[in-house]
């Protein structure tokens, strides 16, 4: 089957692509386009005639202008989900029949599952953990001394975010309120509060201050947008600032990101970004502890890092997220966190206990490459998607 992969700035493409190519597909990408609004028609009508050259249209996440041209050349579309909530999902283009949606985390399925989208599935993520073995062992020592460390954290601190480019725009009143709002939630995990705190009179009040431009087709609204775009990254950014000055306290913590930080870590070093497919991992298997802070709006599932970290054999110390007892065993495979305390003891104790650290890392690593490998998943997704 000649199957089109719809590219655009995402990280596991190349490991999906693999494995649709050992599956025995042939797979060609093709770079998204700009989606402007008032080109709408002549997007779709030129992607149409690019997908018509093929059987099957894929892309990691979804985009509307995808599933209209799919349509109109006839092709069905999967998109399989690495972000969550995915906003672009509340459209109606969702309804197309084309579309084989699936979505990693199980409390967003459940939410478009309930508006009644007939091919919509739940599909965690994965790793390619052999191909990252592989990569390891041409790993040269020196190679090994430069990214090891005793806690290191790969990732953004979302330094640009939407909420930070409205806040002044809000009244006394809701800066204040969303300020108590972040620091309720800092040290709550497994629940995300925001939900609760937008009331009819908060959202009344917010809507003088913000607004919100959709498209007549769309079905996201102000509390929707507002809690993932607005407080979710900008919780992201607080949790992770705060997170690593804590770890930093009794310990040697690695940053390595792009994002600058304008004076707000201390002690933190800093390591420059690193390239998905080759340093990262490298990181991973060469760190004593590798940190995951799941951004709270992954609601329920494991976002990619976490598969990321054990499919290249790392120890992982994560904070909890509800799906994670469905594929791994606490202080087995990994470990996870249930309060800043309790992330700061564990990365004290796994820090001054090696065997036991190498035991869980080797036994997280063992589990991903045996159940949750992308050939696994594409197996699934094309099975579900009636792809022969």
């Amino acid at each position: 089957m000649k199957i089109l992969l719809y590219k655009w700035k995402v990280f596991n493409q190349q490991d999906i692509k693999s494995a649709l190519e050992r599956a025995g597909h042939t797979v060609d990408f093709f770079q998204s386009v700009k989606f402007e609004r008032e080109r709408e028609r002549e997007i779709v009508n030129k992607l149409a005639e690019v997908f018509s050259e093929y059987d099957l249209i894929f892309s990691v996440n979804y985009f509307q202008e995808v599933s209209k041209a799919c349509m109109a050349a006839g092709k069905k579309y999967i998109s399989w989900t690495v972000d969550s909530p995915m906003l672009t999902m509340y459209h109606k283009s969702v309804y197309n029949p084309c579309n084989y949606i699936f979505i990693f985390d199980k409390f967003s399925f459940c939410r478009f599952k309930a508006l009644g989208l007939k091919h919509v599935y739940y599909m965690p993520l994965a790793a390619d953990a052999r191909r990252l073995e592989t990569l390891l062992e041409t790993s040269d020592k020196a190679e090994r001394e430069r990214f090891s460390g005793e806690i290191s954290f790969v990732g953004g601190l979302y330094d640009k975010n939407s909420y930070d480019d409205v806040r002044d725009k809000l009244t006394p009143y809701l800066r204040g309120y969303f300020d108590a709002a972040f620091q309720a939630q800092m040290d709550l995990f497994g629940e995300n509060i925001f939900d609760r705190l937008l009331t009819v009179d908060v959202l009344a009040e917010l809507s003088e201050c913000v607004e919100l431009k959709q498209d007549e087709d769309s079905m996201s609204d102000l509390k929707l947008v507002f809690t993932n775009t607005f407080l979710g990254y900008k919780m992201a950014q607080l949790e992770r600032i705060e997170c690593l000055n804590r770890l930093a306290r009794t310990a040697q913590v690695n940053l390595f990101t792009d994002d600058p930080v304008n004076g707000r870590l201390f002690g933190v070093r800093l390591r420059g970004t690193v390239s998905y497919l080759y340093d990262m991992p490298k990181v991973f298997a060469n760190s004593k502890i590798n940190m995951n802070f799941t951004i709270r709006n992954i609601r329920s599932g494991l976002p990619l890092r976490i598969w990321d970290v054990l499919g290249a054999g790392g120890f992982l110390l994560t904070n909890f997220q509800p799906e994670i007892l469905s594929f791994f065993e606490n202080g087995k495979d990994l470990v996870y966190y249930e309060s800043l305390d309790d992330m700061c003891k564990k990365a004290r104790y796994y820090l001054e206990h090696e065997d036991e650290r190498r035991q869980i890392a080797k036994s997280g690593h063992e589990k991903v490459k045996k159940y949750h490998s992308y050939d696994a998943r594409i197996k699934e997704i094309l099975r579900l998607a009636e792809v022969e």
